[in-house]
């Protein structure tokens, strides 16, 4: 009975955070580019992100997106429901902040065998204004998804899938017409496994790939590699690609980027 009242408490908590009203993803625990992972901040663990994304080789061509600094933070006491909250700040642009959030399940806690289950929202923005003639337009695009996730056999990874759902009036095309919906799906391995003194493990390497749907602002995918100098500390580096760059907000003939993201729990 705790718990229940608990979860009833924590469904109404996140609602109200989810109503608050050139992109790169402003988001939650993500595999690469996309939230298609279960992944969700422990109780009181801050998690602290920078994602750079840039191009290689592109003389007198400026593509770079803006540089997200994530917080996110895990705000539920419990192994078998936990919920992440967070905040970013995309430099440089006119409407910097985006909030995000995440709830769900890790795998076998519904029952044994169970997949983990996600519901989140990310990308909720400030500017609830349509686009001026100078370029700058809304950002709420307050994208919803759901996602589900699953550890493979014979040591391949992770998989997950999902579906989202944004705001018709700001995730569109390059037309401006409505394009708000999609699917993505992630996938994880690591390699490697390494011992801490406390008793803890992690892999020192992890391999990750993911693909979100849609010729919108989050429409492509990416594909690299995790280093992780201990559990806590980690960096990533490869590229990612556009489905529509132009909605992205890339200049220039650029349809892919790369980046370089470090992590670190705190």
């Amino acid at each position: 009975m705790k718990l229940r009242r608990s979860i009833t408490t924590v469904l109404a908590g996140a609602a109200a955070v989810l109503t608050t009203g050139g992109v790169a993803m402003a988001t939650p625990s993500t595999t690469y580019w996309t939230p298609a992972t279960s992944d969700i901040q422990p109780y009181k663990v801050l998690h602290i992100g920078i994602d750079n994304y840039f191009t290689v080789g592109r003389k007198n061509e400026r593509s770079s997106l803006p540089t997200d600094v994530g917080l996110t933070i895990g705000v539920l006491p419990y192994d078998k429901l936990q919920l992440e909250v967070g905040i970013d700040l995309m430099e440089p642009s006119t409407d910097p902040i985006f909030l995000n959030a995440k709830l769900g399940t890790p795998e076998g806690a519904l029952f044994d065998g169970s997949p983990a289950f996600n519901i989140g929202v990310f990308n909720a923005g400030t500017d609830r204004k349509d686009a001026t003639k100078d370029g700058d337009g809304r950002t709420d695009y307050n994208i919803a998804d759901v996602i589900i996730g699953k550890t493979l056999p014979y040591g391949l990874g992770r998989i997950h899938v999902g579906a989202y759902y944004g705001n018709p009036k700001a995730l569109v095309d390059k037309n401006g017409d409505k394009e708000n919906t999609g699917f993505m799906v992630g996938w994880d391995m690591g390699i490697m496994r390494e011992k801490e003194h406390d008793g803890g493990e992690y892999h020192k390497w992890v391999f990750a790939a993911d693909y979100a749907s849609g010729k919108n602002a989050i429409g492509g995918g990416g594909a690299g590699v995790y280093h992780y100098f201990t559990r806590n500390i980690s960096l990533l580096f490869g590229p990612v690609w556009y489905n529509e760059p132009s909605v992205v907000g890339v200049n220039g003939s650029a349809k892919y980027v790369w980046t370089t993201q470090i992590d670190i729990n705190y």
